[in-house]
């Protein structure tokens, strides 16, 4: 079965295109010694750990079932970072993670005895208060106010008996350049603590497999700390594991008009898509251009109640019919761990694409995955 015969809407993931950005990463960790992680949070598609794990060292958590997924599917290095712990999964976390990286101090000193007791790495996150981010404040953990990490002025150096490591994250889909002003920033506010450190966590957010990022740079980055502080690096990057290996493949159910042209598809932004709305973020749509740019602009929307479950304007060469198959790209990363069934709406398949084209249905849901949700 091809692409273009597997019923929709369907999520497809391209195996070779995986594997392409896994060679990347291994690259960089073969240069320079640094450990890379999956961030499950933006792509936890286990059925593809066993490929990802022959190239990275482990995956990262932000809760507890992340951390079980990590432990069970992928069985290597499995660290956790949450804004703050449940006492009552703390035993379950601790036996499953090796490095747990907490927020605050007072996190620290309520469960840090109990890390320190089953032999655990304990790190901490902190805030270097340099904001890298332009116009999307919902991504910037240095804004003000932001609940994550520890800021300078609140710091306690005294309070360090068990830490081994620090962590910060600050990126969001940006290039290696802004890692090092951050690299610059955490040397401002913490530089005298990096030398009592094994390791640092560069976090998530860098775009290494993107064409054009600069590896150099980041490369330079990762031996600067470790020549100068001595410290093991590790990065914990999700979306570069899957940046541009999935598609969503969807139908166009209906076309109308008011005041623009308009074709409802069977997929939906606010259920399939949400990063959409969320950041928001305009798909690449194959055979398609800007509004305007071809013959026949269309407002692209889901059959859901929600009037503004919009995908975007996008431009065609003829007129859609009842019936066209669409496919958007770069739907791997966010969507599928995203996703909902608001308005009794179907989740998409999920298909991978192997080497050679061929499409395998890796997992179909049903109406009984929508009621057993709330009942």
């Amino acid at each position: 079965m091809r692409i273009t015969d597997i019923p929709t809407p369907a999520y497809v993931v391209d195996e070779s295109l995986i594997e392409r950005n896994l060679q990347i990463l291994k690259q960089v960790i073969d240069e320079t010694g640094c450990h890379i992680l999956l961030a499950q949070k933006a792509f936890s598609m286990f059925s593809l750990y066993p490929l990802i794990g022959k190239y990275l060292n482990g995956t990262t958590a932000s809760g507890l079932y992340e951390a079980k997924l990590g432990a069970e599917e992928m069985g290597k290095e499995n660290h956790i970072f949450s804004p703050a712990y449940k006492e009552s999964e703390m035993p379950e976390i601790i036996a499953l993670c090796d490095h747990i990286v907490f927020n605050s101090f007072s996190q620290l000193k309520r469960f840090g005895k109990e890390v320190v007791a089953a032999g655990k790495k304990i790190g901490l996150r902190i805030n270097p208060e340099h904001s890298t981010q332009v116009g999307h404040e919902i991504y910037d953990p240095c804004a003000k106010g932001c609940r994550f990490g520890i800021t300078q002025d609140q710091f306690d150096t005294t309070a360090l008996a068990h830490v081994s490591g620090l962590h910060f994250h600050t990126l969001c889909e940006q290039d290696s350049d802004d890692l090092w002003t951050t690299l610059l920033a955490v040397e401002e506010r913490f530089g005298d603590t990096l030398h009592d450190m094994e390791w640092i966590n560069f976090g998530g957010g860098h775009h290494i497999t993107k064409p054009g990022y600069n590896l150099a740079l980041l490369k330079k980055c990762i031996t600067y700390m470790q020549e100068k502080y001595d410290l093991k690096v590790y990065l914990e990057p999700g979306e570069a594991i899957a940046y541009e290996a999935g598609y969503l493949v969807t139908t166009v159910l209906d076309t109308t008009f008011n005041d623009v042209d308009i074709a409802i598809l069977d997929t939906s932004a606010s259920c399939h898509m949400p990063d959409v709305l969320e950041m928001p973020y305009r798909p690449p749509l194959q055979q398609s251009g800007e509004a305007g740019e071809k013959a026949y602009t269309y407002r692209l929307g889901g059959p859901t109640c929600l009037a503004g479950d919009v995908i975007g304007e996008y431009s065609f060469d003829e007129r859609l019919t009842p019936g066209q198959r669409l496919i958007f790209e770069d739907m791997a990363i966010y969507s599928m761990v995203k996703n909902n069934t608001f308005n009794g709406m179907a989740l998409p398949d999920i298909v991978i694409q192997n080497k050679e084209g061929i499409c395998r249905l890796q997992k179909r849901f049903s109406y009984e995955d929508f009621k057993g949700r709330l009942s």
